[in-house]
């Protein structure tokens, strides 16, 4: 600690680490004491641009040795995230790390394994969990408002291309890995979260309309869930049209569709969807997301010595349902039992 306030280091200083940098700085128990980068002038240009008072490391390795670093902010390309979490949680600091946290189950494994042994805390940015509408729903099926859930379909439709930052590396497979763990993992962290269970069973299709990526940019999965619940995911890389996060889910007393309820529960005589005056997850700008939430609870479940709902032992399971989805396209659609050997 630092003047009694938690070191913070942003590594990787894409578009998300402003957003990142903008919630960290609001929250009075930390402090922002390094940034580093691929490039010191990218990181430089963050500290200039939020006007930062900090340490501009050369390297990872300079991060890891500074002791006034408690928490490691991860937030570089896809494919250096587990090396630098496992790397981070066996230098005693805590971790919040973007998404995707692997690209393969041995990935997968070995940083859940590195996290857990090293007993730090860690979140992953599935930021989503903290988005009002999220909030909401969730409130809702605990509720029993909507009565036993039955279906649970949520797709990720976001036509991405040459226009991104992240362009480069994001198309390739060996650092953007695949359309479900570059983006569709959203969607796919979402139904866990809504269902309050773990999938068993996908089956799942793809193919690549405009031949922009490396890996086929659209896919399609069902899935079973140990509870019984059947679902639906999507996710459209090459969709023309603005961002879209659908959620639909089917109750034996009614459904949510997006922020619309039909509860013959809760409303009796109801005639119409009742719409829930809330801020939807209907934007894939970062400056709409919820760090301010995401990161007060991480400081949160720090100070307090807890576990965040969505540390790494959590995201877990849901790279695990993203890879198996990528098996079964591998495989022709054939079906994917989970948990993974």
């Amino acid at each position: 600690m630092t003047g009694g306030k938690l070191g913070v280091a942003i590594h990787g200083v894409g578009d998300v680490a402003y957003a990142h940098a903008a919630s960290w700085m609001k929250n009075p128990h930390v402090a922002i004491v390094s940034v580093s980068s691929r490039r010191k002038e990218s990181a430089q240009r963050l500290v200039e641009k939020m006007g930062l008072d900090c340490t501009v490391h050369e390297s990872f390795d300079q991060v890891l040795k500074d002791d006034r670093v408690d928490i490691v902010n991860i937030s570089g390309p896809n494919h250096v995230h587990c090396e630098q979490g496992i790397a981070a949680a066996e230098a005693g600091k805590h971790v919040l790390m973007e998404k995707p946290m692997a690209l393969s189950m041995d990935e997968n494994r070995a940083l859940r394994d590195a996290v857990a042994g090293a007993g730090v805390r860690s979140v992953v940015s599935f930021v989503l969990r903290w988005n009002p509408l999220f909030e909401n729903l969730k409130s809702l099926l605990a509720a029993g408002t909507i009565g036993e859930l039955f279906y649970v379909e949520v797709d990720y439709w976001h036509g991405i291309g040459p226009w991104y930052r992240g362009w480069q590396w994001a198309r390739t497979k060996k650092a953007g890995g695949s359309t479900m763990l570059f983006g569709g993992c959203h969607a796919v962290d979402a139904m866990r979260w809504f269902a309050n269970d773990e999938v068993v069973e996908v089956s799942a299709f793809s193919n690549n309309a405009k031949g922009l990526y490396e890996y086929d940019a659209n896919v399609v999965a069902l899935l079973k869930f140990r509870g019984g619940a059947i679902g639906k995911t999507s996710a459209l890389f090459d969709a023309e049209m603005p961002y879209t996060f659908n959620i639909d889910l089917a109750g034996t007393e009614g459904t949510l569709r997006d922020n619309r309820l039909w509860s013959k529960k809760l409303l009796p005589g109801q005639t119409g969807w009742a719409t829930l005056p809330t801020i939807l997850p209907d934007s894939a700008d970062v400056s709409h997301h919820p760090f301010d939430a995401q990161i007060n609870h991480f400081v949160d479940c720090i100070r307090e010595e807890r576990e965040s709902h969505c540390n790494i032992a959590d995201a877990y399971h849901t790279h695990e349902v993203c890879l198996a989805i990528d098996r079964s396209i591998a495989q022709g659609g054939k079906p994917v039992s989970l948990p993974l050997e």
